[in-house]
């Protein structure tokens, strides 16, 4: 299965049943992934940590509220192992009329298609978030 699939379906679940936090296993993507939506306002609070009797890191994500209706709507992984999108930066549009973004895997690291527009930089289409 695709870990970062994984993870976006993991947090949307939880913001649609008004769950205030998920912890998901660690990778570095995932938290370059998470960071990006704490950016757009989307996740409040983004934190590694390893408990005391476990092998592995894991990453706490506390989901943004407004007014007790998440701020999250959709979240959708548009690269997939089986076929993956990328896009220049001409091609980086508004997503939703300018209430949402793309996140891209660029040369740079993984950043939103707003920082990726400005820094003219195209990539790999990860997801939409709206």
């Amino acid at each position: 299965m695709d870990p970062i699939a994984n993870m976006l379906s993991t947090i949307k679940n939880a913001s649609m049943s008004g769950k205030t936090s998920v912890v998901v296993p660690f990778s570095m993507e995932k938290e370059k992934i998470a960071v990006a939506l704490k950016d757009g306002g989307f996740l409040t609070n983004v934190k590694v940590f390893k408990e005391k009797d476990t092998v592995g890191k894991s990453i706490r994500l506390d989901i943004a509220y407004d007014n007790g209706s998440p701020r999250l709507t959709e979240l959708k992984r548009v690269s997939k192992p089986g076929r993956r999108v990328y896009k220049g930066y001409a091609e980086l549009r508004p997503v939703v009329g300018g209430l949402g973004y793309m996140v891209l895997s660029t040369s740079r690291g993984v950043m939103t298609s707003l920082e990726a527009r400005k820094k003219k930089l195209g990539g790999e289409v990860l997801c939409l978030v709206y």
